[in-house]
């Protein structure tokens, strides 16, 4: 088996680092290092570092990615596998493996580069997205194609739901570039077509306002369910959007999160926004 270590951080990473597991001799995983979360702003690690943690994986949570690899430098490895790892690899840490770098990204490379692929896929109302595992390069997700599936996009399907079945799949497929790699026979080819980046999402990103076409609001609050939630100002306060729908080419509310309060349908909040006006 090849040696690896295997670099990630959030959920997404999880199921790919399983698949490494199984397929590789992990000397280690790389993670995000602990951060404050919550309203008590308690250390939280990262699902990665838990997942490792669970298979008995040495974990390593650098601040910088050159002094690990100055750490590391001497022990020879065969591979990286990477998924969600939220950093940009140094050229230098993605020339000491012997076989390269394997990219696990939620699109169709060289569409929706960057740190939000599946939410800004479904924002733009697109039909299919797809899985790419690329060999990595200095770029941020530039490097050759190794592998690449098209997946097509359900008509109600939310964020939360297409982001697990792409984690799977992402598993599998870099389960599969793993051996292919072992055997020798790991075939390339540059990314094709026109290319577009995505960026961390920000909370004016959440916003959206209830006056714009049906089918833009549907593709919002779509895109950022179940989490963080699409945000709209309605009777004087800021609700988040957990459910919506298209009832007869206009938008509709289901299910929505008040502030301080839990998440109701849309009629038990009118029922309540009632009852405040006397």
């Amino acid at each position: 088996m090849l040696s690896a270590y295997f670099f990630g951080s959030s959920e997404f990473a999880v199921p790919s680092l399983h698949e490494s597991a199984r397929r590789t001799i992990l000397r280690g995983v790389v993670t995000q290092p602990d951060r404050p979360s919550g309203r008590g702003h308690r250390l939280t690690p990262t699902p990665v570092k838990h997942a490792a943690n669970e298979l008995g994986i040495p974990v390593f949570e650098p601040t910088s990615m050159r002094a690990f690899l100055a750490e590391h430098r001497d022990e020879p490895i065969d591979l990286i596998a990477l998924a969600s790892f939220g950093r940009i690899l140094p050229a230098e840490l993605l020339a000491w493996p012997r076989l390269g770098a394997l990219n696990v990204h939620p699109s169709l490379l060289p569409l929706y580069r960057g740190a939000t692929p599946i939410q800004s896929a479904l924002r733009d109302g697109a039909r299919e997205t797809g899985l790419s595992i690329m060999l990595m390069d200095a770029g941020m997700d530039t490097g050759p194609l190794v592998a690449q599936e098209r997946v097509a996009i359900g008509a109600q399907e939310s964020y939360g739901e297409l982001h697990d079945r792409l984690a799977a799949l992402g598993a599998r497929m870099l389960g599969e570039a793993i051996v292919r790699a072992h055997t020798g026979e790991l075939a390339t080819q540059p990314q094709r077509g026109d290319a577009s980046t995505t960026r961390p999402l920000k909370k004016e990103d959440l916003i959206v306002d209830l006056s714009w076409p049906t089918p833009r609001l549907l593709a919002a609050v779509r895109a950022f369910a179940p989490s963080p939630l699409a945000r709209a100002f309605v009777d004087g306060e800021w609700l988040k959007i957990v459910r919506a729908h298209e009832e007869e080419g206009r938008f509709a509310i289901d299910e929505v999160i008040a502030p301080n309060k839990g998440a109701m349908s849309w009629e038990r909040y009118r029922q309540m926004r009632s009852a405040v006006r006397g």
